[in-house]
């Protein structure tokens, strides 16, 4: 991987700390790039953020309108949730109306990031499930689309008809065949494409309903994101308070190790960050500074100023720091 270019930094008083160096590209309808910092062919594995593209075959095949699913059940689809009881309770009550139960899940068990739904479990004797996992809702679409196809139940599997409708669909959105793959915390294949791919994808999602089936269901899974900004994530995470501060006009995904994509269907553009050390605070703090670059996001909003500058205080609660988006990324 190179080095990018430097995107966010920590100061503290007058010292530059750190620093975060990554790449990012902005697509327009065409797939072309309007804007990109670092190498645009960098090849990167989009983790949690393509998850939107791994939906589309949800409802491209009929499976969505066949079992009756609605927004809040697309969103999950999309999500990267935290675990909390708005997200596991309707994921069980998809999963019942599948005849099945969390021993049909292939992405194992997860502690909920959700402090209430954590200390609830605790004070019960309980230990998490797999519908705690923060990508029960993807795999819950996986299960549905399966059921609908009449595939076998081990539908992680590389050579599975769901993961092969996947990829399908994830190579014609990011305009680039599969580079490789590695297997996600969830246990699914993780497709790579390049920066441009990723955002280009996004740009398409953005697009939404062209007239054709793609792209109707991809304006269906975004649709869903926007209203449902909770169940994406959840309370306190930066994809739930940005969408929110948004209006519900965008939608955007985290995906681990910082990677952050944003889809602007009123501008009909995509955007992709990637940073190179993993640094979650500084994607959320690049995904931010485009989206005020753009027009998005009012960057007095308290949850873009979280963001961008997120205040660093000691535990006395005296400020310290900040951090900066570097006049080489943004100019700011």
């Amino acid at each position: 991987m190179t080095h990018g270019v430097d995107m966010v930094e920590i100061w503290r008083g007058p010292v530059l700390e750190s620093q975060h160096m990554g790449h990012a590209v902005v697509c327009d309808a065409s797939g072309g790039i309007v804007e990109a910092w670092g190498d645009p062919e960098l090849v990167m594995l989009p983790r949690s953020s393509a998850k939107m593209l791994q939906g589309l075959p949800l409802i491209e095949s009929g499976a969505a309108d066949a079992f009756g699913l609605g927004p809040e059940q697309l969103a999950l689809a999309c999500a990267s949730h935290n675990g909390a009881a708005i997200h596991t309770d309707r994921v069980n009550v998809w999963l019942g109306g599948l005849g099945l139960d969390d021993s049909a899940f292939r992405c194992g068990p997860q502690e909920p990031a959700d402090l209430p739904a954590r200390d609830g479990l605790i004070r019960a004797g309980q230990v998490p499930c797999q519908c705690h996992n923060n990508c029960s809702g993807k795999h819950t679409g996986f299960l549905t689309l399966a059921k609908h196809l009449g595939a076998g139940p081990e539908y992680v599997d590389i050579d599975h008809p769901v993961q092969r409708a996947v990829l399908e669909a994830y190579e014609d959105m990011t305009g680039v065949a599969s580079l490789g793959y590695g297997i996600d915390g969830c246990s699914a294949p993780n497709h790579a494409t390049t920066m441009h791919g990723l955002a280009r994808a996004m740009a398409r999602m953005a697009v939404g309903d062209d007239g054709s089936v793609r792209g109707a269901a991809a304006a269906r899974l975004v649709a869903a994101m926007r209203a449902h900004p909770d169940l994406v994530a959840g309370e306190g995470r930066a994809c739930t308070e940005l969408m929110r501060a948004m209006g519900g006009k965008v939608a955007i995904k985290t995906g681990a190790e910082a990677v952050f994509v944003a889809i602007l269907p009123d501008q009909k553009l995509g955007m992709a960050v990637k940073i190179v050390d993993g640094g979650t605070r500084a994607a959320e703090c690049a995904i931010a500074g485009l989206l005020v670059k753009y027009g998005a996001l009012d960057e007095n909003h308290p949850a873009a100023v979280k963001r961008l500058t997120g205040p660093i205080a000691n535990w006395r609660g005296i400020e310290t720091g900040e951090m900066r988006l570097s006049a080489q990324f943004l100019g700011r």
